[in-house]
């Protein structure tokens, strides 16, 4: 059945037959189009049901939760978050200068960011799993509320450089292979 046989069953029928409860029997073109309709095309209540009972899926989620309340990411480790802060120090500083973007204010912005990911290191990352997208979205904001060029260009270089490098030079610094 194409579309346009279809429309004019949409429409309100001004007298509906006995015969058919959804075609109306006043009308040619559509008495000419004439349609056994199956259960399909009618209304039918659907059911909802549950793979599961409500009772068993509440007790997977309250294990799920308690098993995240229970694993402790390893804390900070300061001597880390020195070493790292410089390895992304000097590549941000060598990344940013090559673009005429910066001009004049290439250290203040390696500057600011630099500082936000220090923080961030020394008070939150423990390890693969726990490296946020917050302190990237500060730096583009600091930058941009301070009127700095590129705030954008600069955390996304920040990033990029963090995905490839934090989680690998931890597992190098804590001896872990995983």
């Amino acid at each position: 059945m194409s579309w346009s046989s279809v429309a004019p069953l949409l429409s309100a029928p001004s007298k509906l037959d006995s015969s058919s409860s959804f075609l109306p029997s006043s009308s040619s073109s559509v008495s000419s189009v004439r349609v056994s309709l199956s259960l399909s095309w009618r209304f039918r209540p659907t059911s909802i049901r549950y793979l599961s009972s409500p009772s068993s899926s509440l007790s997977l989620r309250k294990q799920i939760c308690r098993a995240a309340a229970e694993y402790k990411f390893p804390d900070p480790i300061p001597e880390f978050a020195d070493k790292e802060t410089e390895k992304f120090r000097t590549h941000l500083l060598n990344k940013l200068s090559k673009k005429d973007l910066y001009e004049d204010s290439v250290e203040e912005v390696v500057g600011i960011c630099t500082e936000i990911f220090s923080t961030f290191l020394h008070t939150e990352y423990g390890g693969p799993g726990t490296l946020l997208v917050v302190p990237f979205i500060d730096m583009a904001d600091t930058l941009n509320e301070r009127g700095l060029p590129g705030g954008q260009q600069a955390a996304r270089a920040a990033i990029k450089w963090a995905q490839n490098h934090v989680d690998k030079d931890w597992n190098e610094w804590t001896g872990d292979e995983n």
